[in-house]
């Protein structure tokens, strides 16, 4: 009898994480992105799966809404992947809150992901997971703890790699040009 209790709850939870997404409609509409209730069910149903695999527990409200909120204004996100986005995302959040090994708060971990989303990754999922977020937890598994003042903002030019745009020197280059 304890498992129908238990299957019960999570029934009921379910629902209402379903519902609560379908609330978010009315914001997420103005940028062009809606879930259907079929949608709704099949990503809190992707995000229990999420969680069985990345062995975590969610008590109380659960982040979907919260990666809805914080990602459907994004450029590189429309109606067409909407739904599969927010699935790469929700497994993208739980693998690396285990990869820093929960020393980043959801919304330090949410800020950085939508930050390196838009501005590094171009919307990317594979380029945030395998390259902006493993950078950032191994080098908060190292030590780094910088993201703590800025709430996760700001952080991947300190970590990056890569050469960056610099306006400084495509004017030099656009004067030399001109003068030719």
């Amino acid at each position: 009898m304890d498992t129908n209790v238990f299957d019960l709850i999570q029934r009921q939870k379910a629902e209402e994480e379903c519902r609560s997404l379908m609330l978010y409609n009315e914001k997420t509409a103005s940028f062009g992105l809606s879930l259907t209730a079929e949608e709704a069910h099949e990503l809190v149903a992707y995000r229990d799966d999420s969680l069985k695999e990345h062995r975590r527990v969610e008590f109380g409200k659960g982040i979907l809404d919260a990666l809805v909120f914080a990602f459907c204004d994004s450029p590189y996100i429309g109606q067409a992947d909407y739904l599969e986005t927010l699935k790469g995302l929700t497994d993208l959040f739980y693998l690396f809150k285990n990869e820093s090994e929960d020393k980043l708060t959801d919304d330090e971990l949410m800020t950085f992901m939508r930050e390196q989303f838009d501005e590094v990754c171009c919307g990317d999922l594979d380029y945030l997971g395998g390259t902006c977020l493993t950078r950032f937890v191994t080098a908060i598994r190292g030590g780094y703890r910088k993201y703590q003042a800025s709430g996760g903002k700001n952080e991947y030019e300190a970590l990056s790699e890569e050469m960056r745009w610099d306006p400084e020197l495509y004017r030099q280059i656009l004067t030399e040009l001109a003068w030719r």
